[in-house]
């Protein structure tokens, strides 16, 4: 069975709204407070199956109040925007990290085709 990476740090720097997470294989990952809001693993944000999910617009200003830890295996973010539904646990968190350039890219190309500006106050 292959290793699961597990978390050895954790740390909110709230005025740069980023989330430091790293792990014990020498992973270390900085996300900001929107890219984590727009990915959260709630049924709110990611529906009940395929085809379900709901494009979170204008969160480019969100930031994060709480981390609160959830068992061994995962944190609930509290967002200044009231979110706070969904557990990130820590191979959610890792799978974040590791794919956050193409799932930004990702989340730019979905706004783009819904022909919303980002930076657009909502």
């Amino acid at each position: 069975m292959t290793h699961k990476p597990q978390p050895t740090a954790l740390n909110l720097h709230t005025k740069s709204r980023l989330l430091g997470v790293s792990f014990d294989d020498g992973s270390d990952f900085e996300m900001s407070c929107e890219f984590l809001r727009i990915h959260s693993p709630s049924a709110e944000v990611r529906g009940h199956g395929p085809g379900q999910e709901s494009l979170q617009l204008h969160k480019e200003n969100v930031a994060i109040t709480d981390v609160e830890p959830v068992g061994n295996y995962g944190v609930k973010l509290v967002f200044d925007d009231g979110h706070s539904t969904g557990i990130y646990s820590w191979d959610y968190l890792y799978d974040l990290g590791s794919h956050q350039q193409e799932y930004w890219q990702t989340y730019l190309e979905s706004l783009k085709r819904a022909g919303v500006d980002r930076k657009t106050d909502g």
